[in-house]
């Protein structure tokens, strides 16, 4: 995971995941979790349909690059 000296079980005992506003009722749902950006600099990403699945992690630059692109249309989604 980048940049955070916890462990990634650690981690993930304190996400706090939230289904992504931009998922819809096709089952294209992802979950978000912002609440470790400030402290541990990651924001994790898993599938809704799989949360005991893996987990992508995101420093918080590449995810307000990745926001951005979504919003600007750079993606197909």
């Amino acid at each position: 995971m980048p940049e955070s000296t916890a462990s990634s079980d650690a981690l993930l005992a304190v996400a706090q995941f939230r289904k992504s506003r931009r998922s819809d009722n096709s089952g294209s749902c992802v979950d978000v979790a912002t609440n470790l950006a400030a402290d541990h600099h990651v924001v994790l990403v898993r599938d809704t349909k799989a949360p005991g699945g893996g987990v992508l992690a995101f420093g918080p630059t590449a995810w307000q690059a990745f926001l951005g692109g979504v919003r600007d249309g750079e993606f197909d989604v």
